[in-house]
């Protein structure tokens, strides 16, 4: 449900700005629900180490299916923003409590396919979400698009409950108490930094992203294991290289669609068949670590995922060029997508392999934290080097590449910290 929304939502905003007007607010449409993620993250998977998992989960569906109910009814788009904000609150709780049924519910020999499953749950609505909410968008309006979604959430959600019904509940080390302020202040810096990279003018941008950086990067560092920014081996390692991985992948995947049209001249359906050739591949990957964790091991599936992540990068600089053909842009699209795919979900197996017994739901926070602020820093790092582009009158074909060569040379970081999770590979492929 979480997936369909997010597809469908991003899908029909163009209608929604032409309704309610504010175009201003219309980034924040996205930028709230980010900004949402990051508390429900911390905060859903901390409860889920104190409480019995289902509780926070039908709390966050709960919230999530208000902030639908205001999108859905919102007179202005401020309103919406709100409602949006509400939406990645319960959004991020999903994921966050998700692991840590994982971790409680099935054997560590047994996770990796499970997150491969997880990854399967993108595809359908990739491919799905964007024409049916198109559909209903031009038929009965664009707020049935957000309307619609609620009784299909709560159903969601019972099925859910009576699933996790014999699941353990919380376990002795998990009460320490959640840091609200800390993740206030990550909120808030994150919130500015996002601004910043947005702004038009130097002198408004820099400072945003400094002060925000000043307040987000404490509060982040309180909130992710010790040793995190050093890539301590183990747990730190795989938070820190989550992050990186995402901020590569997301920090091309989000201009393809630009690049395809406004460089090649190719029309938006195909743009739509490359992107979603990713969705195809990640889904690929997830299920390739799946049967090969046990004999590889993370840390090399992770090595490997991080070469093939750049040789897709690269691609796509390649496929920039106008004498080459037009196919190797799904060429490029789906061995980014096979990288990202190979080495996502054995993170998430090392992240649960490492953490402390009772601390489930804050090794799993941490992780999402890394995976979501690598996505809207990769993203955003992007849109600035688009926009300096733009300003400065180069062509868009040459500032997609450095786009796109930013992020190989990101992407080599996956391959050079793969290594320092191999102290995990016995505790992942044994139990």
């Amino acid at each position: 449900m979480v997936a369909t929304e997010a597809m469908a939502i991003s899908t029909v905003m163009p209608l929604v700005e032409q309704d309610l007007g504010d175009i201003w607010l219309y980034g924040w449409a996205f930028s709230a629900f980010f900004l949402g993620d990051l508390i429900g993250i911390v905060v859903g998977g901390r409860a889920a180490d104190r409480v019995h998992p289902v509780g926070p989960l039908l709390v966050g569906l709960g919230v999530f299916t208000v902030g639908l109910v205001v999108g859905g009814l919102a007179p202005s788009m401020a309103l919406l923003v709100c409602g949006r904000f509400l939406q990645g609150i319960g959004a991020g709780v999903v994921p966050a409590v998700a692991y840590v049924c994982v971790a409680r519910g099935f054997a560590v020999e047994d996770r990796p396919r499970i997150f491969a499953i997880m990854s399967t749950a993108w595809v359908v609505p990739s491919l799905v979400a964007p024409l049916l909410a198109s559909a209903v968008a031009t038929t009965v309006g664009w707020r049935w698009v957000f309307l619609g979604l609620v009784p299909l959430t709560v159903a969601a959600g019972l099925l859910a409950a009576v699933s996790l019904r014999g699941l353990d509940g919380s376990s002795p080390g998990g009460h320490e108490p959640t840091p609200l302020v800390r993740v206030l202040l990550l909120v808030i810096g994150a919130a500015m930094v996002l601004s910043g990279l947005g702004s038009d003018t130097v002198w408004a941008g820099v400072p945003l992203v400094l002060g925000g950086l000043v307040l987000g990067v404490p509060a982040l560092h309180a909130l992710v294991p010790a040793g995190t920014f050093r890539a301590a081996v183990g747990l730190p390692a795989a938070v820190l290289i989550r992050g990186v991985l995402t901020c590569s992948f997301f920090a091309a995947d989000a201009y393809l669609s630009l690049a395809v049209t406004a460089v090649r001249g190719a029309s938006t359906f195909f743009a739509g068949v490359v992107l979603a050739s990713a969705s195809f591949t990640w889904t690929a990957g997830a299920w390739a670590q799946a049967r090969l964790m046990s004999s590889w091991g993370p840390a090399r599936l992770v090595r490997v995922a991080g070469v093939v992540l750049v040789a897709g990068l690269g691609l796509m600089v390649v496929s920039l060029i106008g004498a080459v053909p037009l196919w190797m842009w799904v060429v490029a699209s789906c061995v980014a997508g096979l990288g990202i795919g190979l080495g996502y979900a054995p993170l998430s197996s090392v992240a649960l392999a490492d953490a402390e017994s009772g601390r489930e739901g804050v090794a799993s926070s941490s992780l999402q934290l890394t995976d979501v602020l690598g996505m809207a820093l990769g993203t955003g790092i992007g849109g600035v080097v688009v926009s300096t582009g733009d300003r400065l009158g180069a062509a868009t074909g040459v500032t997609l590449a450095v786009v796109f060569g930013g992020s190989a040379l990101v992407g080599l970081g996956v391959v050079a910290l793969g290594g320092r999770l191999e102290r995990s590979d016995r505790l992942v492929r044994s139990g």
